[in-house]
Formats: C-alpha cells, structure tokens, sequence
C-alpha cells in the first residue's frame, strides 16, 4: 500500500500537480456526478500517498480523470490485474444458464501470430505445435472480429436440459439474427438447430417448435429435464440459434446427476420418450429424432 501511495506522488509530480490542483479537479468531478465521494482533500491525499490508506473506488475515478491514468493501470499499483479476471472465472461456477458479459477495454493480450505453414484445418492437431510465435496485439486490432450479431452464453453448472449434446459448463456462440424457429425433418439430432430462450425462469438452451398452445422447448432425450410448453413471447422469447460451441469433453457429467429425481419411482421396464411425453401433452408429434430410453 505504501509503495503504491509513493508511486502515485510520483506520477502527480511528474504532471506537476499540487494537492490543490488535484483538489479543485476533484471537486469538478464531485458536482459533474452529485457526490462529494468523488472529493480528494489535500489530507486524504496526503494519507494516500504517505500511509499506505487504500482510496475509495470514487477518489480512484477521479484520480484516473485527473492524472490521465486508464483505471486499471491504478488498479494495478496495488496488486490488482483486471486482465486475470478472464482467467479466474473456472474458480466459480453459476448454477444457472446466463449471458456472458466480456471486457471490451482496449488492452494488449498475447497470442499467436505466426502459425506453421503446414497446418491444416482439416486435421487434428496439437495447436502447441503449430504456433511459430506469440506476441502481444492490441485488444483494438481485434475489433474486426466483433459482430453486433452475436451473444455469448454460459451454460450453468446445474443445467443438462441437452446434455450430452452440450456439457454444463460450456460456452456457446448465439446468432441473434436466428430468431425464427425453423421446423422439419432433421436426418440427425446435430442437424437440429438449438435455440437459446429466455423464461421468466432464466435462459436456458434447447430444440424448440411452435404450436398453437406455445412454443415447446424439448430437451435431449437422455437429459431426464421435462418438456414445457409456454406461451410465446409472453413467457418465452428465443434470443437467437446456437452456431458455436466451447466444451470441456474431460469432465463428464457424473451419473447421479443425469438421473431425474422424479422418476426415480418408477420401474426398470417402464419406457418413456420426449416424443411420447409431447403427445400427451398436446396430442400432436413433433419433428424430432428422440429415441426410447430406459429409465430407472
């Protein structure tokens, strides 16, 4: 804290501020946003830089104003990497299925940018072995990339409404225009097209077809989750087609938890599937591809 307080003098001498200047800057910046958090008095800031007080995330703001600092590069002065927050998202995991907001700051990250000439995509390959060179590229040269077009999502922990298809725990790239959902004969069950759609219960991933009585989310066969029918778009609204996915395929899904503890009264020989549970439902098929499955 100390060593962080003697660095910000340091960067306030060089801008060849005083106390005052920084003061009088602050107190622009407390009437511009109607709070006095924003102030920094010459006392506390002498009590930053000399006795090693950790200033407030408002008199952080205003000296990242004042001394034209980007905030995190403060941040960093007393130990604190915003660039690891990324990497430190495995450490908790959400329950539920959610949208996955990333940091569009423009900052340099390293990656590769120079790959063997002999790669080819069609291949498996170990891509450690591929990448000639690592550098450091802006964050801003990658805007390119960035479509509005797109969300990113992350399926919940707890979630296995179409396990095994898609893996608690996995990333998936959603295509916002796709909203229509689109129905016919699909040859398998990749070929159907998976839907993220927003409930009053949260969002959640899933096949999905229209009926009269609502929109019907179907889950995998082997999930255990229950179709529902709910109206459309009052109580369900599709946020757009899934067209990329990320996935560990190392930690599978443990047993007990595929198992839905609803059926666990019935016996070995009763035989139920998504298909035959929509019938009863709304007495119509669906176009899907479930097959049977024992359940017990």
């Amino acid at each position: 804290m100390l060593t962080a307080g003697q660095d910000l003098r340091k960067i306030r001498d060089r801008l060849g501020l005083t106390m005052r200047d920084v003061e009088n800057a602050s107190q622009t910046i407390a009437e511009k946003q109607g709070s006095d958090e924003y102030l920094i008095p010459p006392s506390r800031l002498s009590d930053i830089e000399t006795k090693g007080v950790f200033p407030s995330v408002f008199r952080f703001y205003s000296m990242s104003v004042i001394y034209r600092r980007p905030f995190h590069s403060l941040l960093q002065l007393y130990g604190i990497d915003l660039g690891q927050i990324s990497s430190e998202w495995t450490l908790a995991q959400p329950a539920h299925t959610h949208i996955a907001a990333f940091d569009h700051e423009e900052v340099a990250c390293r990656m590769p940018v120079k790959i063997d000439p002999g790669f080819d995509p069609r291949m498996t390959s170990d891509l450690r072995r591929m990448i000639e060179q690592w550098g450091m590229v802006p964050m801003s040269m990658l805007r390119h990339l960035d479509s509005p077009g797109y969300t990113y999502a992350f399926i919940g922990t707890e979630d296995l409404t179409m396990y095994p298809i898609l893996q608690p725990g996995s990333f998936v790239q959603v295509d916002e225009t796709r909203r229509r959902v689109v129905e016919r004969q699909w040859r398998s069950e990749y070929e159907r097209p998976i839907y993220l759609v927003e409930t009053r219960d949260g969002l959640t991933c899933c096949w999905c077809s229209l009926r009269p009585t609502g929109l019907v989310l179907q889950p995998h066969p082997l999930s255990g989750v229950p179709v529902r029918i709910l109206k459309h778009p009052q109580e369900a609204e599709v946020v757009g087609q899934v067209v990329g996915i990320a996935m560990r395929i190392g930690d599978l899904v443990a047993a007990e938890m595929q198992e839905p503890k609803e059926f666990s009264a019935l016996k070995p020989s009763v035989v139920l599937s998504s298909s035959s549970s929509l019938k009863a439902i709304n007495g119509s098929d669906l176009p899907s591809i479930s097959t049977n499955k024992k359940l017990g």
